[in-house]
């Protein structure tokens, strides 16, 4: 069913007209199976509360000189980044290819993708994008789309650009960390800030990041979805490992960010670049009320310095089987989204893990064929 208050005209395809659509079932009633409907469910229940829910995504990606037809040819290997080198927040890298982030940054404005930021990351060929924040469903749409608009846009340059969480376990893995906020929906002030705090910290965001940090190991395949997600999830590579959270700093789960009454903001860190954001923000969204609703004390402490050696308040599962499972069996996982979601949701990660177990890698052809 069409959304009509989505309504684009995509700026690279001659203006043709662009609806988004949600799946219903034959009663004309939400499918449990579409991402956009769970997160309209969890939006609702935010709204019943009192909360205006603002979040905004950020993705990282790398970007290869390539084709479709060369990626074939080389078998996805070898491939040529747009600029090479560890070039990060780099004003040199960017004016390289100053016709495609040109192009980038117009386009997506254009199509209704406003950004706050779009610079070179570190790696070769890797961008970063800022998108501007917004209620979580406008956040959510304007997400999924920049994915998508961003490849579309890659192709007519002849770039290839993927949203992988890790493409190499040389290089840093690619971020789609979410940033959210609570405001309140009569006066629209941010709820997330309490001046008289020493932190800047409210109650209510305590509790709200008490619950997300509570409910991590029980909703983890729907912010790291992929078998790839956790080559992503590991120690001393700017992403999280460990249930901790602390005050601006990047080794944690939990970023808080805590800067002034309009900013105060939370930054979850699990997040990577290849999730479907209506499931990503609706597990951030939906744990961290989870939080208030059962008025969750944040009673660990923050975590200050190195986060990946800070265990004791637990570590995440460390493959998508493992986090699955948990998804699967837990009680809080069908409290938050509902059961047929969860069966159904845990079954297409249980099939996923199923295709890469019987697949044979380069690794264990380096490792075994000529030894063995």
């Amino acid at each position: 069913k069409l959304d009509l208050r989505t309504f684009r005209k995509i700026p690279w395809e001659n203006d043709i007209p662009f609806f988004i659509g949600d799946f219903i079932n034959e009663k004309n009633e939400a499918a449990y199976v579409c991402p956009r409907q769970l997160l309209k469910k969890i939006a609702a229940e935010c709204d019943s509360m009192g909360f205006i829910p603002q979040f905004s995504q950020e993705f990282e990606w790398f970007n290869y000189a390539e084709t479709p037809a060369s990626l074939q040819e080389k078998q996805y290997r070898d491939l040529t980044p747009l600029t090479p080198g560890m070039f990060g927040y780099s004003i040199l890298r960017s004016t390289l290819k100053n016709e495609y982030m040109d192009a980038l940054f117009t386009m997506l404005s254009k199509f209704g993708i406003p950004l706050e930021g779009l610079h070179t990351e570190t790696g070769p060929g890797v961008y970063e994008a800022a998108i501007m924040y917004g209620h979580i469903i406008e956040a959510a749409d304007r997400a999924i789309l920049f994915k998508t608009s961003v490849k579309e846009i890659a192709y007519k340059k002849g770039i290839i650009a993927t949203f992988m969480a890790k493409i190499s376990e040389n290089l840093p893995g690619c971020s789609g960390h979410v940033h959210q906020s609570l405001c309140d929906k009569n006066s629209g002030a941010n709820l997330f800030h309490d001046s008289s705090d020493d932190t800047g910290m409210s109650d209510l965001m305590r509790s709200y990041m008490a619950g997300q940090l509570f409910c991590l190991p029980h909703i983890l395949p729907m912010v790291a979805p992929t078998v790839n997600s956790y080559k992503r999830l590991v120690e001393g590579a700017w992403a999280p490992t460990t249930l901790t959270w602390g005050i601006d700093n990047r080794t944690v789960a939990l970023r808080a960010l805590p800067a002034g009454k309009k900013s105060c903001r939370l930054e979850t860190r699990v997040v990577g670049s290849d999730t479907n954001p209506y499931l990503a923000l609706a597990a951030c969204l939906a744990s961290g009320l989870y939080g208030i609703k059962n008025n969750l004390q944040l009673l660990q402490p923050a975590t200050t310095g190195n986060g990946y050696a800070d265990k004791k308040y637990g570590v995440l599962p460390g493959n998508l089987q493992e986090a699955t499972l948990a998804m699967k069996q837990s009680a809080v996982a069908n409290e938050l989204f509902g059961e047929d979601f969860v069966y159904h949701f845990t079954a297409t990660r249980e099939w996923e893990y199923r295709q890469f177990a019987k697949a044979v890698t380069d690794w264990e052809t380096r490792r075994y064929l000529e030894i063995i």
